[in-house]
């Protein structure tokens, strides 16, 4: 489902460029669900934002269910990732002047649903988190817990194909989390492709592979790891 092959990912600062990916070959297979670890500062979450298609400034190649993302103008990438894509995002990304269920329905929006069956998707993700009650509020409403719940009900209201996560159990408690990583273990085993950033050896224990960065470089991957252990 996604290939990378030699990405790399610098930021440049006068005459100095600083590397936050390093030559990262990467192939995850649909149905996988991948956990990204490493410490603060490896790259975790710039590869999440790569394999989003929310940045365009890296090099190398990058193919999604065999379309060709580096060929791809800016316009065409975010059409792709909006019909096939869910993000949780660390810092929610809610649109503050929408409200609960606005916010929700937003990635329905783009594609070619009846507002009948957005309605009943919109009531079903709001009912699936507890949150019925906060529909009609604002982001600036709630408490960073219910944003993070509104954060991912909207990632996955549209039945993505991959689902991206940034730490989606960090400002929620531990019953919440729970929930949360068996509704991505339920999903993983209907076909959804997972890849998710956390620092949580619990939140790694539902997914089935995992790699780690560090220094921008991707240095172990337990897949590559149990091949070699079953040669």
């Amino acid at each position: 489902m996604i290939e990378l092959k030699h990405l790399e990912r610098s930021y440049k600062t006068g005459h100095i460029e600083s590397w936050v990916l390093r030559r990262i070959n990467l192939n995850i297979r649909q149905g996988e669900f991948v956990t990204i670890m490493g410490p603060s500062g490896a790259g975790k979450s710039s590869l999440l934002n790569v394999l989003a298609m929310l940045d365009d400034q890296w090099r190398g190649s990058f193919h999604f269910d065999g379309v060709a993302v580096h060929e791809l103008n800016r316009k065409q990438r975010a059409d792709l990732a909006r019909r096939r894509i869910g993000m949780v995002f660390q810092s929610y990304h809610l649109l503050d002047d929408l409200t609960v269920a606005e916010n929700i329905d937003l990635p329905l929006s783009y594609k070619d649903i009846p507002k009948a069956d957005r309605t009943a998707l919109v009531a079903d993700a709001l009912d699936r988190f507890n949150i019925v009650g906060k529909k009609d509020l604002f982001p600036s409403q709630l408490s960073g817990g219910q944003q993070q719940l509104v954060g991912i009900a909207r990632a996955v209201v549209h039945s993505p194909t991959l689902l991206l996560a940034d730490e989606p159990t960090g400002n929620l408690h531990s019953e919440q989390a729970r929930e949360v990583m068996e509704l991505f273990e339920k999903l993983n085993q209907q076909g959804v492709t997972i890849v998710q950033v956390t620092h949580s050896e619990v939140n790694a224990a539902y997914g089935s592979r995992t790699i780690e960065l560090r220094d921008g470089w991707l240095t172990s991957d337990s897949a590559a790891i149990a091949s070699e252990v079953q040669q």
